[in-house]
């Protein structure tokens, strides 16, 4: 499978995974439940490793840099992505956290000299353009959902997506060297959850307020919880890892970042509402712009 596959998994598994944060993240809030789900990843994903023998592959100089993508990309990327999802939805949240691509392709541009074709460019403009017009556009001349319902400051809820948008990029410019190695994704992938994890627990232990838990984990939020972090991080983003393996950072953002698009027709099913015109046509444009890039 080449990595343009491996990105677009990623994107549908974030897609599906977005929209089961939105109870647990509501109700243990933006760290207590981001500290929950990498916890719950780094079991898994130590344990997948130790399996496969991947450990093996983790040499001195890997760590790291692996560990400063998990505190710059998870730690602080998802628990600002998942306050932002907190304040404006899932909708709104993907537009903003979409934003990666083009930080990332700029930040390859300059650090990796990372380059596209015409007709990569082509279809990266057009998956771009389309992910733009789904979401932006996308609540035109329709009811709004209770998801997409805007809490507290606009200007706050930007902020922590657009920060969630350049900590993904970040971390992945990061990791990137290391990947291009022989190294194992999975347990490349599990360092930095690990580091996630330890940089939770540390901010809980230092007595900070917005550490702890809105309301006390319940068994269902903690399957919920479990589930949603063995398909977005253990997973997808072991994917992306696997993606970037072999594709330029640029590329695998711009197609990762089409999770705004797969969203649609989940939330359709999920609130019953059909998304508009506007959001029907980016999705197009979007998919005419992902076929040219993967043919």
């Amino acid at each position: 499978m080449g990595f343009e596959w491996l990105a677009l998994a990623a994107a549908l598994l974030w897609a599906i995974a977005s929209l089961l944060s939105i109870t647990p993240a509501q109700h243990l809030g933006s760290f207590a439940y981001s500290r929950w789900r990498m916890g719950c990843t780094s079991v898994m994903l130590s344990t997948m490793a130790l399996f496969t023998g991947g450990w093996e592959t983790i040499e001195l100089s890997y760590v790291t840099p692996m560990m400063l993508s998990g505190l710059i990309g998870i730690f602080i990327g998802d628990t600002a992505l998942f306050a932002c999802l907190n304040r404006m939805g899932p909708r709104q949240a993907g537009l903003l956290f979409s934003c990666h691509a083009v930080f990332s392709a700029v930040l390859g541009y300059f650090i990796f000299s990372d380059t596209m074709s015409n007709i990569e460019f082509i279809g990266s403009a057009l998956v771009f353009s389309g992910v733009i017009t789904a979401i932006f556009f996308g609540r035109k001349g329709s009811t709004q959902s209770a998801l997409d319902h805007i809490k507290g400051k606009v200007s706050i809820g930007l902020a922590l997506g657009l920060l969630a948008a350049l900590c993904q990029a970040l971390g992945g410019i990061i990791a990137k060297p290391i990947m291009t190695t022989s190294v194992d994704p999975v347990a490349a992938s599990a360092i930095r959850m690990i580091t996630a994890f330890i940089a939770h627990s540390l901010f809980l232990l230092s007595g900070a307020k917005l550490a702890k838990a809105v309301k006390p984990m319940t068994i269902g939020i903690f399957w919920i919880t479990a589930v949603n972090g063995f398909l977005a991080m253990a997973v997808g983003m072991t994917l992306i890892l696997f993606a970037l393996q072999t594709g330029n950072v640029g590329m695998v953002a711009l197609l990762s970042s089409t999770t705004p698009i797969m969203l649609l027709p989940i939330l359709w099913i999920y609130t019953k509402q059909r998304p508009n015109l506007y959001a029907w046509l980016g999705a197009i444009v979007a998919v005419i712009g992902t076929a040219i890039l993967v043919q």
